[in-house]
């Protein structure tokens, strides 16, 4: 069985995407370069174009044309990645629900390579955004979640939360009236 590795690939994280891909597909390994297209942003523009205009503005909405420039744009970074990772790769562009896209896009994978996406600053789980916490909750396949540049020190977790004072009594017995 050969093993199919999913590169998701987003804006301002691919290289890296890329380069932990190089250095974990084999030679027998299928590769698919992914990337999403998030509906919720021509969605938007439909409905405020249509809400200013009127149903009859269709002809000219702006969403259909946003559409197409992110779809010529997504095949021009799936283009440039295919070219960095030096070999041949699945391209995939879908469109939808960022984080639904990305799980339905990992049926069958051995292994999804993505990066984070939040608080680069310091370690710990705001590092994830919102579709990623969800892809790499959700991922049917094993998961290797990359820092996308510098990793930040130890020194970035924050202190543990102060414990409040033990109580007056012991738990389980009355207090005292007042």
């Amino acid at each position: 069985m050969t093993a199919r590795v999913v590169a998701w690939l987003t804006e301002g994280t691919w290289l890296a995407t890329v380069d932990a891909t190089i250095r974990v597909a084999t030679a027998d390994t299928e590769v698919v370069l992914l990337h999403v297209l998030d509906s919720k942003i021509t969605e938007a523009l439909r409905g405020a174009y249509g809400g200013l205009l009127g149903r009859g503005a269709r002809s000219r909405d702006p969403g259909q044309t946003v559409a197409e420039l992110a779809t010529h744009a997504s095949a021009g970074l799936l283009d440039t990645a295919a070219d960095r990772l030096g070999r041949p790769a699945q391209r995939v562009v879908r469109a939808g629900r960022v984080e639904r896209e990305v799980v339905a896009a990992c049926e069958g994978a051995t292994l999804l390579v993505c990066a984070r996406d939040g608080d680069r600053s310091r370690l710990g789980p705001r590092s994830l955004g919102h579709n990623t916490r969800f892809v790499v909750d959700h991922a049917p396949c094993a998961v290797l979640l990359i820092w996308p540049d510098e990793v930040p020190g130890i020194g970035s977790i924050p202190p543990p939360p102060e414990h409040p004072p033990p109580p007056e009594h012991p738990p389980g017995t009355p207090s005292r009236p007042r």
